[in-house]
């Protein structure tokens, strides 16, 4: 039983594709409260949010 809570638990949180935020680019703006923040895949294929 455990187990089945477990796998629910994990499916519950919302994913999303860094290229696509991008558009298949390497940058998207992010907005929270008010706020924007960039988004930045580098060459490396790392993420990279800054405000």
């Amino acid at each position: 039983m455990e187990g089945r809570i477990e796998a629910l638990t994990v499916n519950a949180v919302p994913r999303h594709s860094a290229r696509g935020l991008t558009e298949n680019g390497n940058l998207a703006e992010i907005e929270l409260d008010g706020q924007v923040y960039t988004l930045r895949i580098t060459k490396a294929g790392k993420l990279i949010l800054t405000k």
